[in-house]
């Protein structure tokens, strides 16, 4: 088993070497996911609609 106080040097050494994003980097990024959110809600929306005209359309003609 590793020695705990070298684990957390090490740990503190990694952390040292991580590259913290800039509060602009998140905005940009936080909106990206909106929009992105945004455009596959309307996708799947119009492809329900779809899928629901074919099956309006096929039961229709069963009925």
């Amino acid at each position: 088993m590793a020695n705990p106080l070298l684990f957390l040097q090490q740990v503190r050494t990694e952390v040292a070497k991580v590259v913290w994003p800039t509060r602009r980097e998140v905005v940009t990024t936080t909106i990206m996911v909106f929009i992105m959110a945004a455009i596959t809600s309307v996708f799947f929306f119009l492809v329900d609609m779809v899928i629901q005209g074919g099956l309006r359309a096929i039961l229709g003609m069963a009925g």
